[in-house]
């Protein structure tokens, strides 16, 4: 019996005759680990076998007689499925010298590196694996070549991608035949976040892998765009981020004109066909990942675009609708906005490369119209934490029904669900009615009728589809109580419901499941995170992964006390950080009132211009920006529509919402335009001079002359709306200090000597 245990084991190693030697050193090396017989005595043996048999001692005779009794004692003391592993291991041994050799050779292009990855990959993955020096090595070649070069990432990507994940992604990357390129900060923050929840080679948590996934996606690295600028001379684009501001602004129409008419190689194209067969007729988006995208510490939120697809019809059709957008996210890399954003952050010099990310929507069709049940984003850290119970560490949410496009922009007079996780059902608002005007009314939806991203009011919706989960997203209200429904099959009218998800919060497992996906991904990291989902039939879908900018704040900030009346500018009751913003000496105002009352959509936008010139004047003096309800919003009735370049040179933001039509606009945090502010070192202050316990000092800002026209003449048509006063020439020499509590959820801004004085 133990001879055919040998004589089956030597035809199983003689299948690869040139991995004899490596696969006999691997079985020695076991039998000694395994106490079976050690090194020493195998020799001994062999020479003691060697004698009996009256045979010469030479070195060949020697080495034969050791390979039998490394092959005899294997075969007889481990077993079939052992023997297996561990042939399988030498293999591993052997292809994984080869991938480290090729992987680290600068010419190697990534097809080479591709095809013995794929050799390598092949090879079972058993349940014994080459040591974990030998596996670091070649996963940080593989991730800095294939993924993202940033050291801060590699270093825990190391311990979470591992060489099957990288070809597991490969096998769904798209990459340039000429140009090298890698998948992009979006892309490597998806995959990281991925494989620490998920990971392949580790004991999984069961919880997680019954819940959690990632859309099927695609990825196009950034050498497709490198060639696509060869093959168009587009390069000379390059040269625009060194211009001064109009020029930039000017030239971006020029730019996206050029790319519109540019065209990519055949074989690419063929690629994206290849893509879309893959993806058949369901609805896309095209995602930007740039190589600085999600780095920690600088988040690029919203500076590039994404472009959703219906992705209806025939194939040639999909494929044009397909090109043009992507030429439209590979444009946006030269936008205004992206562009200041470095050169405010002194990336200027970064050679920028673009990559894509092509993910299936998430969500199931309903009529005419696709769309998840929610979507949102959630932060590990709670820095809005309206009420002493809240736990700040345990995180917030941010959620809307349909896609979570409205979770992360600023839009019109909307409101997401924001959620503290530590205790889910606390509201600010106490009342039916407040709860109701403080919900969200309008849903982003894809049509896939009209092949477009559309916004559709919800109960409009409600009429029009058959949505099964309702039940999780809806309160009824009767007088001035709310309440979820109690089963499934409720009755529910359009106008007696609102978008509370109370139901959600307390029947599925979402809260938990956020909770530790949160926790265990920010233990990871090292520090807070935010994460971009979406939420289907029962599932959670991670989107994006990034590193949360927090702000360096001061641990205590102590309020002035006692401060004499006339010098208040403004107090206010909510505080979204510990900080202090000292001498500033300009103010720019839009008067909130006056702003409300310009007849038309021109006009409006005219005052973001006029925003944008007084950046760009004040850039080198402390000035603080005082204006109405929601800056940045995509509602400009709400708010003045200026995006970062337009107020990134500002200290302080002063959001002024004084009720109107019984209305205030919502908290900024966790939009990509706070995380901006955030990025900048830009303190935000909300404002609501109505409240009673509140004070705003209007009269000081509308007295005073105004230096509009003097600082920006072709702004002079605007003096009615917009003031900007310089504040030591009209309080006695004075600058405007401004101190800000969250422990007390209060904050001052007040007038006093400039600190260089005191």
């Amino acid at each position: 019996m133990d001879l055919l245990k040998t004589y089956h084991l030597y035809k199983k190693i003689s299948q690869y005759p040139n991995l004899l030697g490596l696969i006999r050193s691997t079985f020695m090396e076991i039998l000694d680990k395994k106490g079976v017989i050690s090194r020493s005595r195998l020799y001994e043996e062999a020479l003691e076998e060697l004698k009996k048999d009256g045979l010469p001692d030479t070195e060949a005779n020697r080495q034969e007689y050791l390979e039998a009794l490394i092959d005899y004692y294997f075969a007889t003391h481990l077993s079939p499925t052992e023997i297996e592993n561990y042939i399988n291991l030498a293999r591993k041994k052997d292809k994984a010298m080869t991938l480290s050799k090729i992987v680290n050779q600068d010419q190697a292009s990534s097809l080479k590196i591709f095809n013995v990855l794929r050799e390598f990959c092949e090879i079972p993955k058993g349940e014994v694996y080459i040591s974990r020096e030998e596996a670091e090595g070649i996963r940080v070649a593989l991730i800095s070549r294939f993924i993202s070069s940033q050291l801060p990432f590699i270093s825990l990507a190391k311990n979470h991608i591992t060489i099957r994940d990288v070809d597991s992604l490969l096998e769904h990357t798209r990459w340039s035949r000429k140009r090298p390129g890698k998948l992009g900060g979006k892309a490597a923050g998806m995959i990281l976040a991925h494989k620490i929840l998920l990971p392949i080679l580790e004991e999984r948590d069961p919880e997680l892998e019954a819940y959690v996934r990632v859309p099927e996606t695609w990825y196009l690295n950034s050498g497709v765009f490198s060639e696509f600028l060869d093959r168009n001379n587009l390069y000379l684009f390059h040269t625009y981020k060194y211009r001064d501001r109009e020029a930039i602004e000017e030239e971006f129409s020029r730019i996206e004109e050029r790319f519109r008419f540019a065209s990519f190689a055949p074989e690419v194209v063929e690629d994206f066909r290849k893509i879309l067969e893959e993806i058949g007729e369901h609805p896309i988006i095209i995602r930007s990942s740039s190589m600085l995208e999600d780095n920690f510490g600088l988040a690029f939120s919203g500076k590039y675009l994404s472009i959703f697809l219906t992705n209806q019809g025939d194939i040639e059709t999909r494929l044009n609708h397909f090109i043009m957008g992507l030429k439209k996210v590979f444009a946006s890399t030269f936008g205004p906005d992206p562009i200041l954003y470095r050169r405010d952050h002194g990336l200027l010099d970064y050679d920028e490369r673009m990559a894509m990310v092509v993910q299936k929507v998430v969500g199931r069709q309903f009529g005419d119209y696709f769309f998840p049940f929610a979507g949102g984003v959630m932060f590990s850290r709670n820095v809005h934490a309206w009420n002493p119970k809240i736990k700040k560490e345990e995180g917030l949410v941010r959620l809307v029904f349909g896609l979570g496009t409205r979770a992360v922009d600023r839009v019109g007079s909307d409101y997401p669900r924001m959620i503290p996780l530590s205790h889910p059902q606390l509201r600010p608002e106490v009342t039916g009615d407040q709860i109701r005007k403080y919900s969200q009314r309008q849903v982003d939806v894809l049509n896939l009728k009209k092949g477009a991203l559309e916004t559709i009011d919800f109960r409009t919706l409600k009429t029009r589809i058959d949505n099964p989960d309702l039940f999780y997203a809806v309160s009824i209200q009767k007088d001035d109580h709310l309440f979820p429904p109690l089963f499934k099959t409720q009755g529910l009218k359009e106008e007696d419901i609102c978008l509370t998800f109370d139901n959600f919060l307390t029947k599925t497992k979402f809260v938990p499941l956020a909770k530790k996906i949160l926790s265990r991904i920010e233990d990871t990291y090292g520090r807070p995170v935010d994460i971009e989902f979406a939420w289907d039939a029962d599932t959670f879908y991670l989107l994006q992964c990034r590193s949360l900018s927090i702000r360096k704040e001061k641990e205590i900030v102590e309020l002035p006390e006692e401060v004499n009346r006339d010098k208040i500018l403004f107090t206010t009751r909510t505080a979204l950080s510990n900080s202090i913003v000292p001498n500033l000496e300009y103010i720019v105002y839009v008067d909130p009132k006056a702003y409300d009352v310009l007849p038309t959509y021109e006009r409006k936008m005219e005052i973001a211009s006029v925003v944008n010139l007084l950046n760009k004047s004040l850039a080198e003096k402390r000035y603080a920006l005082m204006g109405p309800g929601r800056w940045g919003s995509n509602d400009i009735n709400l708010g003045v529509k200026v995006t970062y370049s337009n107020i990134n040179k500002t200290k302080l933001l002063v959001e002024i919402a004084f009720a109107r039509n019984g209305s205030t606009p919502e908290v900024s945090y966790g939009t990509h335009f706070f995380q901006d502010l955030v990025e900048a070192d830009i303190v935000i202050v909300p404002l609501y001079p109505d409240d009673p316990d509140s004070f705003f000092n209007e009269e000081f800002l509308l007295k005073p002359p105004n230096l509009l026209g003097e600082i920006v003449p072709e702004a002079k048509g605007s003096e009615a709306v917009v003031r900007v006063l310089h504040i030591p020439s009209v309080s006695n020499g004075l600058y405007l200090q401004v101190f800000l509590s969250t422990y007390q959820q209060k904050g001052i801004g007040l007038f006093g000597p400039s600190e260089e004085n005191k």
